[in-house]
């Protein structure tokens, strides 16, 4: 069998939503006797310290990984040979957009929500120069669909919007979605559990691994924790890292119980929530997180078990 993996981008500690979906993701992967693998998504957004931080937290919780840790800040030569054997298919193209000539294009009433509309698609050399002088060109993907589809195992059936995504930035890094699915493949990751949130990239990244000759991964998307304004978990909500929680004297297990319990799993370990795993059963709505009941609901419960 293949593997699952969890891919967390450095930028501080988790909170109780990325551990929550840490912990689905092993679940999903130990449930079909797949390998879990972690891997660092460090392409931006890095805050020193961060890795070993959330390693640490993994580790606290009872996560165990297969294998060894992936970087993708050492792996760019790969993403740049893929992209270099698009371009010799023709399906690469550079752009010259910025985010506002982006934002303005897309309000037209032709365009997609939200979608690049193609404007340097077909420039000329000459247009090419003359803009390389003004502005570093990004690596847009050449779509050759307008649209695709995944089957998530949550959501079924999912259809969106494909445009001429960006392969690598303008400032020279690989862009997320040419990373992920190059990793992923290179990984032997064949189920990709994450947040809901990240169920609209799904179709781009399937087409990108349909182009590249990639088997398309079991997408599984997660409902989110939000915070009580149904917006996802920051740092101003507060005590929502497993540090800040532990601070009350509440022992990391106690923070597994209770994200178990929200998942609707036996609360008691995480062998036992294996045991008991059936996604069928999963809630399809996010878990609203309100720190200071949480906390109260913690300390109560380590009380309970000491």
């Amino acid at each position: 069998m293949g593997a699952g993996r969890f891919a967390p981008s450095p930028s501080g500690p988790l909170h109780l939503g990325n551990l929550r979906t840490a912990i689905l993701a092993w679940l999903f992967a130990r449930s079909t006797q797949r390998d879990f693998l972690l891997r660092v998504e460090d392409l931006d957004r890095v805050r020193s310290g961060a890795e070993a931080t959330q390693i640490a937290e993994l580790e606290a919780v009872g996560l165990n990984f297969d294998g060894t840790i992936l970087r993708q800040s050492e792996r760019f030569g790969l993403y740049f040979d893929v992209v270099e054997d698009l371009k010799k298919r023709n399906l690469v193209y550079p752009c010259f957009c910025s985010r506002k000539d982006i934002a303005e294009a897309g309000s037209a009433p032709h365009a997609a929500p939200g979608a690049y509309p193609g404007t340097c698609r077909n420039l000329s050399p000459d247009e090419r120069e003359a803009k390389a002088k003004i502005r570093p060109a990004a690596l847009r993907l050449r779509s050759e669909v307008n649209e695709y589809s995944v089957h998530d195992v949550l959501a079924g059936k999912y259809t969106s919007t494909v445009d001429d995504f960006v392969l690598v930035r303008n400032d020279g890094a690989p862009a997320y979605n040419l990373a992920v699915v190059i990793d992923d493949a290179l990984s032997g990751i064949d189920q990709v559990v994450r947040g809901d949130d990240l169920l609209s990239s799904a179709p781009r990244q399937a087409y990108l691994a349909s182009l590249l000759g990639y088997q398309i991964p079991d997408y599984v998307h997660v409902a989110l924790a939000l915070n009580s304004k149904g917006q996802r978990l920051a740092k101003r909500d507060g005590a929502v890292t497993l540090e800040e929680i532990t601070e009350h004297g509440v022992r990391p297990a106690d923070v597994v119980a209770i994200l178990l319990e929200s998942l609707g799993l036996p609360s008691t370990s995480l062998q036992a929530a294996l045991e008991a795993f059936d996604p069928a059963n999963l809630p399809r709505e996010p878990w609203i997180v309100e720190p200071e009941k949480i906390v109260q609901q913690l300390m109560s419960q380590a009380s309970r078990n000491r």
